[in-house]
């Protein structure tokens, strides 16, 4: 394949799939241009990746159904909290059930994830989902509660909440610790990277808490919650020393700060 050219080439494989990459790389064996060489190498590491991808995002799933199958249950609702440690705007829980397919492409662990990619798996999410949702604790009843009681409340809501859209899930699944609130729950350690509709859960509850924090960013200005999304930052706390706190401040994660509310 001398005559074809390295850019050619590199097209080629750039494109090409694990069985196409197979002829071709068995075709170039004997093309010792040094652009070869390096499209072949880079062809290659695509192709790990994307397999490698392809087996976590399949193991996700397993896990789920494996989950399922053991509590004997036909569907699942995933669980996970957002927002537990911000000093400003609500808690937030998000709850999906998954069918088995479609899989989401992509789908993992909210944190792992860049904006773009939860904006567009949360979507995929909401289209896929038999059933989803969202619900909040605002920061007036955190300091009320108490933040173990806000995420409680939280998640038994959420779960009412996907039960009132009509799927009634024969298995509760959560990140991290248990929390004893439902005869269904099992509780997962890192569930957000490791089952499917808890993933899909952290990814919908961040997508739809930071776009709620950028509108109390607007109704608010001043202290940076479309970019700190109420987390404690240097500048977010510059922010309360001058301006003092925000009805959506949550009083009792602000204690070093004295100034009366300006609101």
């Amino acid at each position: 394949m001398a005559h074809i050219t390295v850019e050619q080439i590199r097209e080629q494989l750039r494109c090409a799939d694990a069985d196409e990459f197979a002829v071709l790389e068995r075709s170039l064996a004997a093309d010792t241009r040094k652009g070869v060489r390096q499209a072949v190498s880079t062809a290659r590491a695509r192709l790990a990746a994307a397999a490698a991808e392809q087996e976590r995002l399949a193991s996700m799933y397993a896990f789920q159904e494996e989950l399922m199958a053991e509590a004997g249950a036909a569907s699942a609702v995933g669980l996970d909290e957002v927002g537990r440690g911000p000093m400003a705007g609500p808690l937030a829980v998000g709850a999906v059930v998954l069918p088995p397919e479609p899989r989401i492409k992509g789908l993992n662990d909210s944190k792992q994830l860049s904006e773009d990619a939860r904006v567009r798996i949360a979507e995929a999410v909401k289209g896929a989902a038999l059933a989803w949702s969202v619900q909040y604790v605002e920061a007036p009843q955190i300091d009320e509660m108490g933040i173990s009681a806000a995420l409680r409340c939280a998640f038994l809501r959420a779960i009412e909440a996907v039960e009132a859209q009509g799927v009634m899930p024969g298995l509760v699944l959560l990140d991290g610790n248990p929390l004893r609130l439902d005869a269904r729950e099992r509780s997962i350690v890192k569930g957000d990277a490791r089952v499917a509709a808890i993933a899909a859960a952290s990814v919908v509850a961040k997508v739809e808490r930071d776009a709620l924090m950028d509108e109390l960013d607007r109704a608010y200005p001043g202290y940076g919650f479309a970019e700190n999304k109420g987390y404690g930052t240097a500048a977010h706390r510059q922010a309360i020393r001058e301006l003092g706190l925000s009805p959506v401040h949550r009083v009792s994660f602000c204690g070093e700060f004295t100034q009366a509310s300006l609101f």
